[in-house]
């Protein structure tokens, strides 16, 4: 296929497998984990390097913030062969028990962004792929990584969504203390759902590549929390990214060493051999 619309990526400049991110920043330092890292592409907000995990051809790109330039970035990669997708991204913690520098392994995302809904009815679930699940449970074990597994709330709403303490009470983080009456309880309803943390993207992703028979998956980082449980933890957060980084690096090397023994399977599990 030719050149994309707006990456303007061509024929050749991405592989099957795909890091994601958000922030352009964060993929140099992803790809430097990769054999023969190469830029490959800078447009908009959509940054993208090449590279190798034991000889396997790896992208990493990011999509920018919220789902309308991460549902461009993942057309534009699917029509030019990518197949599989891992996250490596930031969240707010929201169960109890998460804090900051902990990591969520994300099952599946509560849809409660717009661009989704564009795709697919609202009851469609989405839900991440069982083997990149599964991977990255594997991966961070092997790390001994502090994290938990479970459903993630996405939106598009920054400001909108998210909530700080003032004068000892939960307020709004918009302008002028804007809250409408349908967000006053948002959050604590999803802790009460079971959500665990609280992100921009993973709706979109699983939502689109379920629909396009694609496999996707994510790790985000507690990079803080809801403030009804604030913590004094001081976090190092570029260690704790780099540390991130390394579990999902790890999962999608098990998940190459997987795809190499499925022999076209369809459906297929390590127990398999």
């Amino acid at each position: 296929m030719g050149k994309q619309l707006i990456t303007e990526l061509e024929s050749g400049d991405v592989s099957e497998y795909v890091f994601l991110c958000g922030e352009p920043e964060r993929v140099p330092k992803i790809a430097a984990l990769l054999s023969g890292p190469k830029k490959v592409a800078q447009k908009r907000e959509f940054c993208v390097y090449s590279g190798s995990l034991d000889g396997t051809p790896v992208t990493v790109a990011s999509t920018g913030i919220g789902g309308p330039s991460t549902a461009i970035l993942i057309e534009e990669l699917t029509n030019l062969g990518s197949k599989t997708f891992i996250r490596i991204g930031t969240s707010g913690g929201i169960a109890d028990g998460l804090d900051k520098g902990d990591f969520v392994i994300s099952s599946g995302a509560v849809r409660a962004d717009g661009t989704s809904k564009s795709y697919a009815w609202p009851e469609y679930p989405a839900s991440a792929h069982h083997e990149v699940v599964l991977a990255l449970i594997t991966s961070a074990y092997k790390s001994r990584a502090k994290f938990d597994v479970g459903i993630s709330l996405s939106v598009d709403g920054f400001y909108s969504e998210n909530k700080v303490i003032k004068d000892g009470n939960v307020s709004p983080m918009s302008q002028t203390g804007y809250m409408p009456s349908f967000m006053v309880n948002r959050l604590s309803d999803a802790k009460k759902m079971g959500v665990k943390n609280i992100e921009m993207e993973n709706g979109t992703i699983f939502t689109l590549c379920s629909l396009f028979g694609l496999r996707a998956g994510a790790i985000c980082t507690v990079s803080d929390v809801v403030p009804w449980h604030p913590t004094e933890k001081v976090l190092d957060f570029e260690q704790n990214m780099a540390d991130c980084i390394k579990v999902g690096i790890e999962a999608m090397r098990i998940l190459i060493g997987w795809d190499k023994k499925k022999k076209g399977a369809k459906f297929w599990c390590p127990t398999q051999g």
